[in-house]
């Protein structure tokens, strides 16, 4: 029975040599750092952390101010861009407000959006909350809900494994695989 365990495990690491390099099965891997375009704020690419120890994603953002349109919750806020002097307004239907542990270990209540991720050539829709990541080097970290699901690998050795983001005009969805 030993052997059929080993047989087993020398089978999928050969097939894994077979497979195209950032690839393993249908399993996409990527690095622990990613080029990402959320197309709703902009085709600008964001410099994203995996962080797969956070449980939800966080995207840096300023200003914040809610409000009720049409009798739904909105909030609106600037994306100050890291390394570059500029900042857009935007604004989000609020999915939620959840208590959220900043890197200190305190408890923030934060609003929660959701938006669209592309990630190389793959999009789909994440939650994601709105903090003031001033002091950090990512503009956005993608927590583990995020790539939960994906068919994603996360190689924490490695980084820029996926690829450009492909999107064709902001808000315009990319080609799916």
């Amino acid at each position: 029975m030993a052997s059929s365990a080993t047989d087993t495990v020398a089978q999928a690491v050969t097939e894994t040599r077979h497979q195209p390099a950032g690839q393993i099965g249908k399993t996409k891997v990527i690095g622990w750092r990613e080029q990402i375009i959320l197309p709703e704020f902009g085709s600008t690419h964001l410099d994203a952390k995996i962080d797969t120890g956070a449980r939800t994603s966080a995207l840096h953002a300023v200003d914040l101010a809610a409000e009720i349109r049409n009798g739904e919750e909105w909030v609106s806020f600037h994306v100050p861009y890291l390394g570059e002097q500029r900042s857009v307004r935007h604004s989000a239907k609020i999915f939620d407000r959840r208590k959220i542990r900043n890197t200190s270990g305190i408890a923030q209540v934060r609003y929660v959006i959701k938006t669209t991720l592309v990630l190389g050539v793959r999009q789909w829709q994440i939650e994601v909350s709105l903090a003031d990541r001033e002091k950090m080097k990512h503009d956005i970290i993608l927590g583990r809900t995020a790539v939960r699901d994906q068919g994603l690998l996360v190689d924490p050795a490695k980084s820029y494994l996926a690829g450009a983001p492909v999107s064709d005009a902001p808000g315009k969805p990319p080609w799916r695989p």
